[in-house]
């Protein structure tokens, strides 16, 4: 697969989650007004549970002051950027969706933060007394977008072929 056609993945990928997370948080604000309701039980596992995220990644620095929406948005505009140069060289599939749902996500909790000054979170997962930070649809697609860099880099090379041409030619 050439470049131009590994970076629209990406492209597409950063789109669908950055969709797919925007619409979600305005069912929720909009919709269900799970502000107002607080927490609506769906599994014995898995609630909606309305948080407003001033903070990054699982409630980091959530107490910085008023400037902090705007210095995290700043921060997480710039990893957007650099993820951006990383899609454009990405030589693979997998790294072009990873890369992309995490600038997706990314995004999206930019947009947040700019609208709102805080992230909008709702899924809680829980089993007994142990219980998950609450994240949205855009956490999720960055989670999974490291994993699978993670995994990727793990994986074997198509070195196989230049070293037995590298062996053939001496």
């Amino acid at each position: 697969m050439n470049r131009n056609r590994v970076t629209t993945l990406g492209v597409i990928a950063v789109l669908v989650v950055l969709g797919a997370d925007q619409l979600s948080k305005w069912w929720i604000l909009n919709v269900i007004h799970l502000p107002e309701i607080g927490q609506i039980v769906l599994l014995p596992v898995l609630n909606l549970t309305m948080v407003w995220n001033r903070g990054v990644t699982f409630g980091l620095l959530n107490g910085l002051g008023e400037w902090s929406s705007l210095a995290l948005a700043a921060v997480a505009l710039a990893v957007v950027v650099a993820l951006g140069v990383w899609l454009w060289r990405a030589e693979s599939r997998l790294a072009a969706v990873a890369l992309g749902s995490i600038a997706g996500g990314a995004i999206s909790n930019v947009i947040d933060r700019l609208r709102f000054g805080a992230v909008v979170d709702f899924i809680h997962a829980h089993l007994g007394d142990w219980s998950w930070y609450v994240f949205n649809v855009a956490d999720a697609a960055i989670v999974c977008g490291v994993v699978a860099l993670v995994l990727e880099s793990l994986l074997p090379r198509g070195r196989s072929s230049a070293a037995s041409e590298d062996a053939t030619s001496r």
